[in-house]
């Protein structure tokens, strides 16, 4: 009999064919990707913050499967907190928690998180630990998930009783508690079968997780597919259903917005929309010299400096182009951190040091900057007065992409600056070291704090990228009308 983990019973709930994979074709399973293995980390970290919450408890070492069991259960006698206790069933069921806390004669089971509210997705995790740990002859109390304050603003060293939240889920495990025998059962009876499971698609595939397997299970959709339609998934699946895969293949009849009819009839035509008028216009909220601007950003669970929160997005790095008038060579200016401390301040002076008093600043998704803006007028109250007169100046270059002013069939539905530049140039990103904003923020994060290799000019000519797009979009845009 093949053992069942708690990670794969968390995976069977999902997805059964994600769980047969796991034991019968292991090797088609990718390797875990650098932005999931930055959130297993971020996770031990909490996991270790959480045990100086409970002085004296005995950490139970977790690279001996074996002795680890063996030491729990030795352990327990002792009557103290167990950090990362491991329990094994006759019938091959294995659960290793965060913190096992007594309280009289019994247990309470507490699973940290490094999110910050509780997911059914925990609950589910707690009621395997609780069914496992019973079955071994303890009994549990109460259940709770500790997880990250995310209105908690570091103050100097970390407050772990302040960061962190220990909220009660007794109830919520309870009302499922009952069904996870009956769950087990049907997984064993998956992992047992020689057979595949059948690989039907649906909202499973990213919930809560995104599948390893989407690439497989999604394969038979034809390159320009329903999913693609702009923010459509739910008709999509509705489509799917019919057996309709294709967006060319889309009845008449089938509701869709005016953004998604013009969507599908380009891709069934071939050609690309444009909205003179309104492209028009936009150009002409564009007033010279424009400042190009793009930021990258870093963020972490537990807040790395002081005046900072749980996951807030840590400016280090901008390119800025600048152009006189329309169609002049842009000028360019850049910043990226060198040092081993808070960036926020040098960010923010180098910024304030190019951006003019006047002409517009053009963005992408201008949400996203204006927010990190202002968070620096927060943190630095000295620029709040100029980070206002900055965010009045703002102009976001996704606005007619977002509204369909412009669209080419080559976007596949999306409004990203990395689809509708090759749309519009023929160029893209795909000759860079770095190539995105998760990987620059990861890639420059252990650079700077880990020791990690050294991405500079991978990160330089990035963010370049990011701010000469938007100039060369812009004269795209203005040759069209």
């Amino acid at each position: 009999m093949k053992l069942i983990s708690k990670s794969k019973y968390l995976i069977g709930l999902q997805c059964p064919l994600h769980l047969w994979t796991t034991f019968h074709e292991p090797d088609k399973l990718p390797e875990v990707d650098v932005e999931t293995q930055k959130r297993f980390d971020e996770g031990h970290e909490v996991g270790e913050m959480a045990k100086k919450l409970f002085p004296g408890g005995i950490d139970l070492p977790v690279d001996d499967f074996l002795g680890n069991i063996q030491l729990t259960k030795a352990s327990l006698q002792e009557g103290k907190p167990l950090f990362e206790p491991g329990f094994l069933t006759e019938d091959k069921l294995f659960s290793r928690g965060d913190i096992l806390v007594p309280n009289g004669d019994s247990w309470d089971i507490i699973e940290v998180k490094s999110g910050t509210k509780v997911k059914d997705i925990n609950v589910h995790d707690v009621s395997f630990q609780k069914h496992v740990y019973e079955k071994c002859g303890l009994k549990i109390k109460k259940c709770y998930l500790m997880h990250i304050n995310n209105e908690y603003i570091r103050k100097g060293e970390i407050e772990a009783k302040k960061l962190l939240v220990k909220e009660d889920i007794t109830s919520k495990v309870d009302e499922i508690y009952s069904k996870v025998p009956e769950r087990i059962s049907e997984m064993k009876g998956i992992i047992d079968d020689p057979i595949k499971p059948s690989n039907k698609i649906g909202v499973h595939c990213s919930n809560p997780y995104d599948c390893p397997l989407v690439d497989d299970c999604w394969s038979f959709l034809p390159s320009n597919h329903v999913f693609q339609l702009y923010r459509g998934k739910s008709k999509a699946f509705k489509l799917v259903e019919n057996g309709i895969y294709s967006l060319k293949d889309i009845p008449f009849e089938f509701k869709l917005n005016d953004k998604q009819g013009i969507q599908k009839d380009c891709d069934a035509s071939g050609s690309v929309y444009v909205d003179k008028s309104r492209l028009k216009h936009f150009l002409k909220t564009i007033t010279y010299p424009a400042y190009y601007l793009d930021f990258e950003t870093f963020q972490t669970a537990i807040p790395k400096f002081s005046g900072s929160k749980p996951y807030q997005q840590i400016p280090f790095q901008y390119s800025l182009h600048v152009v006189s008038s329309f169609g002049v060579e842009p000028e360019h200016y850049s910043f990226l951190y060198s040092g081993k401390g808070d960036p926020r301040e040098e960010f923010a002076s180098s910024l304030k040091k190019v951006l003019g008093s006047s002409g517009t600043i053009v963005v992408y998704n201008q949400t996203f900057e204006i927010s990190r803006l202002r968070e620096l007028g927060l943190f630095l109250p000295s620029y709040s007065s100029w980070v206002e007169g900055i965010v009045s100046r703002v102009v976001d270059l996704w606005v007619p992409f977002r509204n369909f002013s412009y669209y080419n069939p080559i976007q596949k539905g999306s409004a990203s600056i990395k689809k509708v530049l090759p749309a519009l140039t023929g160029k893209d990103y795909s000759h860079l070291g770095i190539s995105d904003g998760v990987s620059a923020s990861i890639e420059f994060y252990n650079m700077a704090y880990k020791s990690g290799k050294d991405v500079r000019e991978d990160l330089l000519k990035y963010c370049c990228l990011d701010t000469l797009s938007m100039v060369w979009i812009v004269e795209k845009l203005g040759g069209l009308v």
